[in-house]
């Protein structure tokens, strides 16, 4: 019995368990729901309500929906009382000196029976200044883009309108699918004296400001910078780099409208760039280099007849070539050293003789020989 009555204490802690575990599992998914509809409620709530824009620093009146003067109403701001400087006039809610922190949801509700009766969703913001406008063609001859932005943000949705005209005939303007302040214009014509001109208007819910802006073809012509730019050294010369790029991919006819190309390079160890001015070629090989020190290079690209430099393309490092240093080797021969110790002495029927080995080359080493053989055959005699 007892294995029976541990597996069934078992079972009964695991049920226990699993209890817990869905209790708990129920108490979190009943929060997240609880969370989400409240949020469900109120998207839906500033959904239905009338949006009002406001100017900043203003004295701002709501009006509770078509109440007339003579009733009263109750305001909330985002369900919670209304704490910031105010005053009620009857159905109507005045905030004072508005700022960012007035922004919110606003319901009013009839006295006494609490009937809502509006809803209104309080944005407040500035109205726009006259918008930054720049154009540029790095795609020419095909066409030019231009793109703005206003220095000081409204805090409230701005909308921009363009308008291009050439010869007084308006022009087709393709809004950017990625850059949402950016628009681009084919070219009616090429080589044209005429200038463009070109109007940018900010507009929101409280004013409107624009700028115009006019330019020859000419002039806004400025390639993007030169691509995949290589610098490598020189196998055995320690004083040149072979650098290589190639044209803006965006540049749409090199061949007929080609660019020049314009190198600045220096050492990473001084300040003072060297440049060089490069024709129909997308490679050059430097031949000044320091030898054994990095080098830092850019590239910057130009229609050969018109137009401005591009920008600097991204730079790259690169160090001229350094011979591996070889393993010295000695050439000196080791000396041999010959033991001079004594060695044993031959014995003979005859008196004792020592004989030690000399220092010497083998002519020495022989005589010892000769005189070892005499003595033996001295000795049998």
């Amino acid at each position: 019995m007892g294995p029976m009555l541990a597996m069934a204490h078992a079972s009964a802690e695991w049920r226990e368990e699993t209890e817990i575990m869905a209790n708990a599992v129920t108490s979190v998914c009943c929060a997240v729901l609880a969370a989400v509809v409240v949020v469900y409620a109120q998207r839906r709530s500033q959904l239905g309500a009338r949006i009002q824009y406001e100017k900043i620093g203003s004295d701002v009146t709501m009006q509770c929906g078509s109440l007339g003067s003579d009733a009263s109403a109750t305001w909330k701001v985002n369900g919670t009382d209304v704490r910031a400087r105010h005053r009620e006039e009857g159905p109507r809610l005045i905030l004072m000196e508005v700022d960012l922190s007035h922004n919110g949801l606003y319901s009013c509700f009839e006295n006494p029976n609490g009937e809502r009766r509006d809803q209104i969703n309080l944005r407040v913001g500035v109205p726009p200044k006259e918008p930054t406008v720049s154009c540029r063609s790095n795609t020419y001859p095909k066409g030019f883009y231009c793109s703005w932005h206003i220095q000081h943000p409204t805090y409230i949705p701005t909308e921009f309108e363009v308008k291009v005209q050439h010869h007084g005939k308006t022009l087709e303007v393709q809004r950017d699918e990625v850059h949402k302040n950016r628009c681009h214009v084919k070219f009616p014509e090429v080589f044209s004296t005429t200038p463009y001109r070109v109007n940018v208007t900010a507009i929101n819910a409280l004013g409107a400001a624009f700028t115009t802006v006019t330019f020859e073809e000419t002039s806004i012509v400025k390639p993007d910078p030169p691509e995949k730019v290589v610098a490598i050294p020189v196998p055995n010369n320690a004083r040149r780099l072979e650098v290589t790029w190639n044209s803006p991919s965006t540049w749409p006819d090199v061949e007929n409208f080609p660019l020049k190309y314009f190198l600045r390079y220096r050492p990473l160890i001084r300040d003072q760039w060297q440049h060089v001015e490069l024709s129909d070629t997308t490679s050059h090989t430097i031949t000044d280099a320091y030898a054994g020190k990095e080098y830092i290079l850019q590239l910057a690209a130009k229609d050969t007849d018109v137009g401005t430099w591009s920008d600097w393309s991204v730079a790259v490092h690169a160090t001229p070539w350094m011979d591996v240093p070889k393993p010295i080797t000695s050439t000196t021969e080791a000396e041999v050293i010959i033991d001079t110790t004594p060695t044993p002495a031959l014995h003979s029927a005859g008196p004792a003789s020592k004989l030690r080995e000399p220092s010497g080359g083998s002519s020495t080493l022989l005589l010892s020989s000769h005189l070892l053989i005499a003595s033996v055959l001295l000795s049998i005699m």
